[in-house]
């Protein structure tokens, strides 16, 4: 390992999330080092560069990707410009770690996907989620079959009074392209598919409400809020959507609601042979012995080394591999399909089968 040409990385974003991306690679140094690092707000970039020994600030996200000392970037910035940094670096030879939601919709998912499969470069979505330990032990058991067929699921990620800067591009439509949907709904969807086992989905119902942005009620403490500015995305949206297979997935996320909640990611899995509860970092095994209902839970390894530190790895062996990427661009693209159909739903009231042409 100590051979191994190190991967050059440049970050795009030096903000809270970048800042989680240079703490986790940055226990992979063996593998890899930050060569360059940028930032909408360059005092910020120059702070994280000092702290973290980059050599770099480049002076824009187009000259840090048109270095030749960086082998791949991580785009860790507003969701308005993940695809047309995403796909720049594409086309300039840069491998891609993009940050949920790959796109700002369907349209601009596809346009990631096309010059992926045109370059032939990695293109991977910072999904840490399914990386965890709860997960990959509960992803087991259903490859193994101990849950028979999953005919349905449910997921839910309900934040009782969360609303992200209230005002920002958080809470902006045309930055953001949603509300809760998209920045957590987003991770409950790339999970509950990964342990699924990747259906195809081809239609949806759905229904989004902004009851409480607009009143300025709900808010979080996440960011920091714009008074002077907009909210118009949703602060609850909720969905059933329905698999090639027959099987089913229904969804519920909110920023601010009025019910009971722990404001934990909630995953229930239905199988023919047994089930699988996750709630944050606790989750169980239920199934049926000797005509009884039994159930098992489950404990987290020892010395786990964490799930972003396993996304890193995972990424930097893809680029260096040529793997698939387990969250690849069409699972980015499956994910803004599903997005953009709920808020169509609920606008029209209909239920909208998925286009998944190119």
């Amino acid at each position: 390992m100590s051979t191994m040409k190190k991967i050059r990385i440049g970050l795009i974003g030096a903000g809270n999330i970048g800042n989680v991306h240079l703490q986790e690679f940055g226990k992979l140094k063996d593998q890899c080092e930050f060569t360059a690092i940028t930032d909408a707000y360059l005092p910020l970039a120059g702070q994280r560069a000092a702290q973290y020994g980059i050599p770099v600030v480049a002076s824009s996200p187009e000259e840090l990707i048109m270095r030749e000392d960086v082998d791949a970037v991580i785009v860790a910035v507003p969701n308005q410009a993940h695809a047309p940094l995403t796909i720049f670096a594409l086309e300039h030879g840069k491998h891609v770690l993009v940050e949920k939601p790959m796109g700002l919709n369907a349209a601009a998912a596809k346009e990631i996907v096309r010059a992926q499969q045109r370059t032939g470069l990695t293109v991977m979505v910072a999904h840490q989620m399914r990386w965890e330990w709860l997960p990959l032990q509960v992803k087991q058991q259903v490859e193994q079959g101990k849950l028979g067929r999953i005919y349905t699921a449910k997921a839910s990620y309900v934040r009782r009074k969360g609303i992200p800067g209230w005002g920002t591009w958080f809470t902006q439509q045309a930055q953001s392209g949603g509300g809760p949907l998209i920045d957590i709904g987003v991770h409950m969807l790339d999970l509950t598919f990964f342990l699924m086992g990747e259906p195809k989905p081809v239609s949806v119902y759905g229904a989004a409400y902004a009851e409480f942005g607009p009143r300025k009620k709900g808010i979080g403490t996440w960011g920091k809020p714009d008074w002077n500015g907009t909210y118009d995305v949703e602060d609850l949206a909720t969905a059933i959507i329905k698999m090639e297979d027959g099987s089913t997935l229904t969804l519920d996320v909110s920023w601010a609601v009025h019910t009971d909640t722990d404001d934990m990611p909630f995953v229930k899995l239905i199988g023919t042979e047994g089930g699988a509860v996750l709630r944050g970092s606790e989750g169980k095994f239920l199934t049926e012995q000797f005509d009884q209902p039994m159930e098992a839970a489950l404990s987290e390894p020892a010395g786990d080394e964490g799930g972003r530190v396993r996304l890193s790895r995972h990424f930097l062996e893809c680029v260096r591999e040529g793997k698939q990427p387990w969250t690849s661009a069409e699972t980015g693209l499956r994910s803004n399909l599903i997005i953009d159909a709920i808020y169509e739903s609920s606008r029209t009231g209909n239920e909208v089968k998925l286009d998944w042409s190119l």
